[in-house]
């Protein structure tokens, strides 16, 4: 592994650990749980199983790889591999994962991991909000494919994979709860605000 595979390695085990810290921090300051799989109308097992899967099957990787060097280096890695991808995803995992802990941080007591209706909090509409509806994904994203491009490997292709068809089941629902619970308000937003960027 190389000295940049290595730092990307960390990278997404410092996001996942900030992430955790992050959530527990604001559910212990605002007395309730920001875990809303499984509540709610709308179904989001698939989601939240594909979401488990895709960052504990990263972490897990990351750990490996760390401690192993990439195992699973041939034969994809060895094609694809080189200084360029290992650059260029290692700007994208850092870009992405400062995003999607940005974002986060700024929607302070509106987060939530799922959606449920009449438990969401207020719209958020500045900081990154204001360019993206869902800057969290967008962030998460960022950091899968940067971790793609760095170590590419049929485990981090398959786990980019899970990631982005996750999020792109549970941003449907979201958008779904949003406008049954907030109406006219979401509708302005979603107006107003890309999906994505």
């Amino acid at each position: 592994m190389s000295p940049i595979e290595t730092v990307c390695s960390a990278i997404v085990l410092v996001y996942m650990a900030l992430f955790l810290i992050l959530t527990a921090r604001a559910a212990r300051a605002s007395g309730q749980s920001f875990w809303l799989f499984g509540k709610g109308s709308e179904s989001q097992a698939l989601p939240a199983l594909l979401f488990r899967l895709s960052f504990v099957g990263v972490a897990f990787y990351a750990l490996t790889a760390l401690v192993l060097g990439d195992p699973l280096a041939a034969p994809v890695h060895n094609a694809l591999d080189g200084r360029f991808g290992d650059l260029v995803g290692a700007a994208l995992a850092s870009a992405g994962a400062g995003l999607a802990l940005y974002s986060q941080i700024h929607m302070g007591r509106s987060w939530r991991i799922g959606a449920a209706s009449g438990q969401l909090g207020t719209i958020v509409r500045t900081g990154p909000f204001a360019f993206s509806r869902n800057p969290v994904f967008v962030g998460q994203v960022m950091l899968f494919l940067g971790l793609a491009l760095a170590l590419p490997n049929l485990i981090q292709f398959t786990l980019s994979f899970l990631l982005l068809a996750a999020v792109h089941r549970q941003v449907r629902i979201e958008e779904r709860v949003l406008e049954g619970d907030l109406g006219a308000e979401y509708q302005t937003y979603r107006r107003e605000v890309r999906r994505w960027i």
